[in-house]
Order: C-alpha cells, then structure tokens, then sequence
C-alpha cells in the first residue's frame, strides 16, 4: 500500500505545540465542512498533498471538466499571541478498508510526532433517523482530562456509552491509536441526518461555536452561513459522484444522475 506525501512548502514551518484537527467525510459530512470553513476562515495555508492507492479508485471531474485524484491535504496556521498553533487535516474522501486506514492512521501519527503535536481533535456525525431541529453535540476521547477540558462549561453531553455503536473511520480511530502513543484526543460527534446526501450544516455550527471558544480562535461565526452555501454545493457534487445514487438510477430515465466507471 502506498502513501504519496507530496510537500508544497520548500521548508516546513517550525510550529508550537501544535493542535491537530481532522474533518474528513462522514456522516453528515458534519467534519468536513466544519474544517473546510475553519481552513478558509484562518486563511490556513496547505503545506501537503496526500495521494494513496488505498483511496477510492475513482477522479472527480470539476467545474473545467477537468479529472482530479482525490486528495488528502494538510494545512497549517501560526497564531500570534497564543501557546499554541493549528495543524488541519481536509479531503474529499478517506481511506477505503481497514487496513489502509490503519496504515494511514499510523502515517499520519509519525507526521504529528515530528510537530510535536499536543491534543488530536476529530469531528464526526450521528445519524438520526430524522433531521434533528437542535442537535446535540456528543464528546468522547482517550482520557478523562482532555474530555473534562472541552466539557466544562458547555452543554457537550458526556454519556455516550449506549447512544452509538462504534465509531467508524479514522474519526475514531485516529483518537485511539493517538492514545496508545500518550497523545490526548477528543473526538465531537454531532447528531445530523443519516441520509447519504443530508450535510449536518447545524451539527457543524455547533461544533465551531464550542471549538471558536475553547480555542479562542475568533472565528467570524456570522460569515458561516455564506461560506456553507459554497462548502454545501462542492461536497453534494462529490459526494453524488462517489454515492450509490447513481448505480441506483434507470439507465435513460430522465434526470437521473449517470456515471461510466
């Protein structure tokens, strides 16, 4: 199995006590747009690409008609004034089995050693049989400390234990194996829609706001719902793409989404 780990910077940023946060694909994709708004709120820079035979073998094609591999990438932001810095982990996908995503998982742990990093965050959704009007935010990790750390102070429920089965992908996965390398993490599940083309807009709001606060990062939470709009558009297009809506279709019914491959 290979990782390509492409650097786009000539030299890597020396980084301080970096807190590493992921938001791939899920459930809701409630993650995925919660990083990407934060990447582009902090004007985060991308220091690498992340390319892999154990992602899914398919390209998208974008607004050029033009194909694109899917891609992992990593980004970074320096914060003035704080003990800390960022480290963003986005993409379009994830690893498609369980070995590769243990193999990933483990590459990207070396890659976190060597920033030193301080605390794993991972974001997540829970799906509900129908769209939730206040959804509620669930948080667990690989150490009281650190789950006591983001509690304190917000309505995060606590009492996971019988509400989910296990946590798929390297939302949970990322923070358990961190645990085993002295690395605290916390993951933040938000209830959302289990629908495979339902974005968790609400869930990731509430995740940001909780985040903005314990971070301080001051975030413009009011620019969120304008960014969504374009986040929202991008991911449904890919997330069609990658979907079994479109094995599902008629051949020549009208309107119904096709695909060669």
């Amino acid at each position: 199995m290979t990782f390509i780990m492409k650097k786009l910077l000539k030299k890597m940023p020396q980084l301080r006590s970096p807190i590493f946060i992921q938001g791939l694909p899920g459930i809701g994709n409630v993650g995925k747009v919660a990083v990407d708004f934060m990447i582009d709120e902090l004007k985060a820079t991308k220091m690498m690409e992340i390319r892999s035979d154990a992602f899914p073998h398919s390209v998208f094609v974008n607004e050029g008609n033009i194909v694109e591999l899917p891609t992992i990438e990593l980004y970074y932001k320096q914060l003035k004034n704080k003990k800390f810095d960022l480290l963003f982990l986005a993409g379009d996908i994830q690893p498609i089995d369980e070995r590769s995503s243990y193999e990933f998982t483990e590459k990207l742990l070396d890659l976190l050693r060597n920033f030193d990093t301080k605390e794993v965050i991972t974001i997540g959704g829970i799906g509900l049989p129908a769209i939730p009007e206040q959804p509620k935010i669930y948080c667990t990790g690989n150490g009281k400390e650190i789950i006591k750390k983001y509690r304190e102070g917000t309505e995060i429920q606590d009492s996971l234990y019988g509400v989910v089965g296990p946590i798929v992908g390297m939302t949970g996965l990322l923070i358990g194996m961190a645990g085993e390398q002295n690395i605290p993490g916390v993951c933040f599940l938000a209830e959302t829609y289990g629908h495979p083309l339902y974005l968790g807009i609400k869930g990731s709001q509430e995740v940001l706001r909780i985040l903005n606060n314990k971070l301080s990062l001051n975030l413009d939470l009011n620019a969120l719902n304008k960014e969504i709009q374009e986040i929202e558009q991008e991911i449904i297009k890919k997330t069609k793409q990658l979907g079994d809506l479109a094995k599902k279709a008629r051949p020549g019914e009208e309107g119904a989404a096709t695909y060669i491959g």
